[in-house]
């Protein structure tokens, strides 16, 4: 599919793709993740919404520029809120949850926003050397151009068992999950796993005033629907929804109908 592109302040180029008509969302996707993964959620989404899907930098047919930085990628979605009208609401799942936390605290113009299951860590020691420990054995990985290896040590810290593992490691989709492997540590970053443990950064959800809506599946482990509880609590103007019987990934045709809803609710 033609994608669109903005040009981001550091020169990157960011592709995207609009669906439908309406008030302008923007989605992020979280680790792993391009605009391919997210384009039946984008579509789903357009039924209701002006929804711009992008290939966050890095991924896909966007460019990337070093170094990294998270403002860098905070300058993409201003780029892209100027290329919706000038603002916008925005979801993020997973990791893309974390982006737009810290856009929203940032001030950027969104009008509301959606945090799907935001994976943060519960406030815990050893939890906490889980994530800063996971930071340090990408950032080796990625510097030793093992890139499978990366991708691997992504999907066992998220609990997929080793021998899942070695299975997906034989499917033709790996390579294209290789290439994706340097934005790991974008992702990291984002969730602040070396920085502060990956727990929720109390003081950026404080600053994020707009109006925001936390879901969290059901069927999710106890501590992720812990954090979620944790992250609507301590926003502002926040409020939570769990999706019974739904884990962390949720059907387009059941979850668009709910962050429409949401985004639509108080124009």
């Amino acid at each position: 599919m033609n994608a669109s592109q903005v040009t981001s302040a550091d020169g990157t180029a960011i592709a995207y793709e609009r669906y439908g008509y309406g008030p302008p969302l923007i989605v992020v996707g979280g680790a792993t993740c391009d605009r391919a993964k997210t384009r039946p959620t984008a579509q789903a989404l357009g039924r209701r919404l002006a929804t711009l899907n992008y290939d966050r930098r890095g991924r896909g047919a966007s460019g990337d520029t070093a170094p990294y930085a998270v403002e860098r990628e905070l300058e993409d979605l201003a780029a892209l809120i100027a290329a919706a009208g000038g603002s916008a609401a925005l979801y993020g799942h997973s990791s893309g949850a974390g982006l737009v936390l810290h856009a929203v605290a940032a001030g950027l113009p969104v009008t509301r926003f959606v945090l799907h299951d935001p994976p943060y860590v519960p406030d815990d020691e050893a939890m906490k050397r889980e994530a800063r420990a996971y930071a340090t054995e990408l950032d080796s990985l990625l510097a030793a151009d093992r890139h499978g290896d990366a991708v691997a040590l992504f999907f066992r810290t998220t609990g997929m068992p080793d021998e899942m593992v070695d299975v997906v490691r034989q499917e033709p989709g790996w390579a294209s999950l290789e290439r994706l492997a340097p934005t790991l540590a974008y992702d990291s970053a984002v969730m602040g796993d070396a920085s502060h443990g990956g727990v929720v950064p109390a003081d950026v959800v404080a600053r994020a005033d707009k109006p925001g809506l936390v879901l969290c599946g059901g069927e999710n482990p106890a501590f992720m629907r812990e954090v979620g509880e944790q992250v609507s609590s301590l926003l502002p103007n926040g409020e939570l929804r769990v999706l019974d019987g739904q884990g962390h990934v949720v059907p387009p045709e059941l979850l668009a109908p709910i962050v429409a809803e949401y985004v639509v609710g108080e124009q």
